[in-house]
This record gives structure tokens, C-alpha cells and sequence, in this order.
């Protein structure tokens, strides 16, 4: 009751009014029936646009973080994820990774829709990244279709770390639902489950216009964290005291250079392996 209260009198009005969403393929969503709607991810909002343009109930799997927040803030943050039909998992991996995979089964033995996002986080620049092999087993196992969603310009209404957003026009790509019964019992065989996710990635990517990058999405945040943590030390050292001003300005001027790695092809994790 509270998500169709929210989506309909509270949060949607105003939202379509501001944002004015431009929406492609909404009849490829199924009146009934369950399915997995596959999505890229550029932005902590995409989670509500996304819902609130379609007519039928859509459940996100949410990293747990969401519901545990301390103080009257996290409550009312787990109060509104929960609101908007979103479900908390452990992403840690190993028997979390069973436990995410039993919640959005049991949304889809209900004949409901289950939204996954295959990259597993947030793009950190916008490009589209290797997907993980969750969505792939989770569509063999209960055997629904896979409907690829692209979500357009939403990280340029609300970028990562901003709470108010922009206001602009963002728009939702819908494609046509993907059938893989052919693979039917071969859940376990980790070759099929990589094809099936690149294939969904690859349709992602024909929706969206994006650049795809082969290497997982977290492991380019751990590299630009890494980077960001040198460069800072670099220059509080160039900082101190009988350092010459050159110097710093050659450590900044440096700092400010793409390194080898940080677009395509130059990535050394192009035959990272998969994890699920």
C-alpha cells in the first residue's frame, strides 16, 4: 500500500513533472508474469525513476547499507528504500551472494518483476562496464526473460555524492525481453553464464550509446581511489617546507595526465576473471 501511495501521490506527480522523463518501449514490459529487468547504472536515483514510469510493482535488490544507517536519518532513508518496493542484501559475497540470489528468486516465483543491475554499482565515469553473472543465473534458474532497460542522463541530474538534484530531462530506453531457455539447466556451467551476461551487457550498451569498458566497475573505483590517495600524498610532500614550487607545480601538472589503464584497451584487467 505504501509503495503505490508513494509512487502515485507522493514522489511521481512531481517527479514527471520536473524531469519530464522520456520513456521508449514501455510495451515490452509484460502485463503479468515475472521477468528480470536488467539495467546500467549511473545514478542513486535510477532506482526511483525507473519505478515509477511503469504500471506494474518493480522490486530492486539494494545494498543492505541503505537500511543501517544510525540515527533518525538511516531510519527514514530505510523507510523510504523499503517504500519504493526495495529489498536489502549483502553484497560481500560467498553466502551472501546465495542469500541475494534466494531474495530475488523468491520476488519472481511470486510472478512479480525483479530489478537487478548487472555492473553491481555505479559507474564512476559514466561508461558502461563488464556485468557480473548474478543476472545470468538468477534468469536460468527461474526461468524468465531479461529485458534490457537503459537509464539516460540520470547521472547528470543527481552525480554521485550530490543530494539535490539537477533539474533536467533524463530518459529510460526499454528493449525487447531476452530469452535464454535455450540454456535451460546450465545454471551451474560458469561459460554460459558469462555469455548470457555479456549478451545482456551488449544490448545495454546498444540502448544506452555508452562506451563499454571490459573490466568490472569496482575494480576502476579501487584503481581511481588508489590513484587519488598517491596524488595526495605526493603533494603533501611536495607541500612541506624547502620543497621547491617548480616541483609542486610538476606534481599537480603530472597528476592532471590520464595514466596507462584509464580508458580501453590500456586496461590490465581486460582478462580479469569473473565472479559471480
Amino acid at each position: 500500500m505504501l509503495y503505490w501511495f508513494v509512487k502515485r501521490v507522493v514522489l511521481g506527480p512531481l517527479l514527471k513533472l520536473l524531469f519530464r522523463p522520456k520513456v521508449e518501449g514501455l510495451e515490452h514490459i509484460p502485463a503479468d508474469g515475472a521477468a528480470i529487468l536488467a539495467s546500467n547504472h549511473l545514478s542513486f536515483s535510477d532506482s526511483i525513476f525507473l519505478p515509477l514510469e511503469m504500471e506494474r510493482r518493480l522490486t530492486f535488490l539494494a545494498k543492505s547499507d541503505y537500511f543501517t544507517g544510525p540515527g533518525i536519518k538511516g531510519r527514514l532513508t530505510a523507510a523510504f528504500f523499503r517504500s519504493m518496493g526495495q529489498l536489502p542484501i549483502d553484497r560481500s559475497g560467498g553466502r551472501a551472494s546465495e542469500a541475494a540470489l534466494r531474495a530475488g528468486l523468491s520476488v519472481l516465483e511470486r510472478g512479480e518483476l525483479l530489478g537487478l543491475y548487472p555492473e553491481g554499482t555505479r559507474s564512476p565515469d559514466s561508461r558502461l562496464y563488464r556485468g557480473r553473472t548474478g543476472v545470468a543465473r538468477m534468469a536460468l534458474t527461474a526461468g524468465v526473460p531479461v529485458i534490457p532497460v537503459a537509464m539516460i542522463d540520470t547521472d547528470k541530474a543527481q552525480p554521485t555524492g550530490q543530494l539535490i538534484p539537477n533539474i533536467r530531462r533524463i530518459g529510460i530506453k526499454i528493449g525487447k525481453p531476452l530469452d535464454f531457455s535455450r540454456y535451460e539447466g546450465m545454471e551451474g556451467d560458469r561459460f554460459v553464464l558469462r555469455s548470457i551476461t555479456d549478451e545482456i551487457m551488449y544490448e545495454l550498451m546498444q540502448l544506452s550509446d555508452q562506451e563499454y569498458v571490459d573490466m568490472y566497475a569496482t575494480s576502476m573505483k579501487e584503481k581511481l581511489l588508489t590513484k587519488a590517495k598517491r596524488r595526495a600524498r605526493e603533494l603533501q610532500e611536495a607541500a612541506r617546507p624547502g620543497r621547491a614550487v617548480a616541483e609542486l607545480e610538476h606534481i599537480i601538472e603530472q597528476g592532471d595526465r590520464p595514466e596507462q589503464g584509464d580508458r580501453p584497451g590500456d586496461s590490465p584487467w581486460s582478462e580479469e576473471k569473473d565472479g559471480l
